[in-house]
């Protein structure tokens, strides 16, 4: 082998490691959010190389977007566009928004497109708006409006690509209890189950008769199935994609308790009826964990965890617990290897056992009722009232805050019954809170 041979190779693998290092800076530092509680919708950023304790007063502030609208639709970003919805007048719109002309001022939007009608009613002191953060995927854009106007449109320009009404075109309906709008149609507090891609279907909570969940074809919104055998009015838990025991399937948390279907026809594969169903409004997200399934839901309700037996070709629920030491509303629950975090309405702040449900420590004093989100080991927790957002380390051994920032502005137009319950984002080294028209972007990169 000569000399030219030898600094031949020497030079591909100089450009080969400075291709791999370049390929794992970007990997480190950057973790896009493309649906409601992120990647995996377990309230987990992939996001690293974050700040591990905030500056007093909080990080930077790089920018706030005032015309976001009503609504609790949460950011989706990917890459340098973030998408989100609002309502604006009388109507609720999805639309993007350009991040690379924000430093220094506010972002462009590059379009806006309308889903249908603002969702509201006289009397209605909670919400107006949508309450979906919208699911990207590729080149399409999915979102929900509090009618049930579910709208397919391109990412790049918003071009409409086809939309289906869930009561409308799928006899739909979410399940009123603990108030809400009940007639013509029951749609209670508007729907809130965010759209779900696996595969080429499109999976949404339409609730009602026909079924509780349908499967689309996310290219054309033709239907491809319904869960036929489980017929539970929606409620405003989003599901979740999981394989049990080799079998594909979605998880739904509804105030009966928790229902598996196949993912290849909508057949149920399991239910876990909870004893007494719950009977206040269901939101929060399942967690699934090592073949279980955890659920929770405030306004007195409770907590509960299934574990999934496989039995040959059949899959059973089992209780495991049962139990009112975690209340959990609208904040979210987010698992950090075996045990849970997030705010539950008997006791405050909470981390609980995820396979006994013991408590190990609440923080009722530190900050008031919110959200929660983890990202780079860190959760990001954020008030419903007030404006504040707090740093805190997930540990068994207690609250361990690192910093704190207030947000410049609440909400104006807020209902007066309403907070701030849109949950944290944090995405490409930006933290991201949506307050109705308020949108602020905090730069959390070390």
């Amino acid at each position: 082998m000569t000399i030219r041979h030898l600094l031949g190779i020497g030079a591909f693998v100089n450009l080969l490691v400075a291709t791999l290092l370049v390929s794992s800076e970007q990997n480190a530092t950057g973790a896009d959010w493309p649906q409601y509680r992120g990647p995996q919708r377990d309230g987990i950023s992939g996001d690293r190389g974050l700040l591990q304790e905030w500056p007093a007063g909080g990080p930077k502030l790089l920018w706030r977007y005032s015309e976001a609208g009503l609504g609790y639709a949460g950011p989706a970003i990917v890459g340098d566009r973030l998408y989100t919805a609002g309502g604006r007048g009388d109507s609720e719109y999805v639309f993007a928004l350009d991040l690379k002309t924000a430093e220094g001022g506010k972002p462009r939007e590059l379009w806006s497109t309308r889903v249908g009608p603002l969702f509201t009613w006289k009397g209605n002191s909670w919400n107006a708006g949508p309450n979906v953060t919208p699911t990207v995927d590729g080149d399409l854009i999915y979102t929900l409006g509090g009618f049930g106007d579910l709208v397919c449109v391109e990412a790049a320009t918003g071009k409409e690509r086809w939309r289906v009404n869930l009561p409308g075109d799928l006899g739909g309906a979410v399940n009123p209890i603990g108030g809400g709008l009940e007639e013509p149609t029951p749609l209670g507090w508007g729907y809130a189950a965010a759209p779900l891609v696996d595969g080429d279907k499109l999976i949404c909570v339409p609730g009602g008769k026909k079924g509780l969940l349908a499967a689309l074809d996310k290219t054309t919104g033709k239907v491809l199935w319904r869960s036929a055998e489980v017929t539970d009015q929606a409620s405003y838990s989003s599901p979740l994609a999981v394989d049990v025991g080799g079998v594909r399937q979605y998880i739904q948390a509804t105030n009966k308790g928790i229902v598996g279907v196949a993912a290849a026809d909508g057949k149920r594969l399991w239910s876990y009826d909870r004893s007494p169903a719950y009977d206040d409004v269901v939101i929060a997200t399942p967690v699934f964990h090592d073949n279980a399934v955890y659920s929770s839901v405030g306004f007195d309700q409770g907590c509960d965890l299934a574990r999934l037996i496989v039995q040959g070709q059949s899959i059973a629920a089992e209780k495991v617990y049962s139990t009112k030491v975690v209340q959990s509303r609208d904040g979210g629950i987010v698992r950090v290897r075996e045990h849970l975090y997030g705010y539950s309405e008997k006791g405050g702040w909470i981390c609980q056992e995820f396979k006994t449900g013991k408590i190990v420590w609440s923080e009722a004093e530190a900050l008031g009722r919110g959200s929660l989100t983890l990202a780079d080991g860190r959760l990001y927790c954020c008030a419903e009232k007030g404006g504040v957002v707090a740093l805190v380390e997930p540990s068994p051994e207690g609250w361990k805050e690192h910093g704190r920032l207030k947000l410049p502005q609440e909400s104006k137009q807020r209902r007066p019954s309403g907070g701030l319950w849109t949950h944290p984002v944090i995405a490409n080294g930006r933290l991201y809170i949506r307050d109705q028209e308020f949108v602020y972007c905090y730069d959390v990169k070390k």
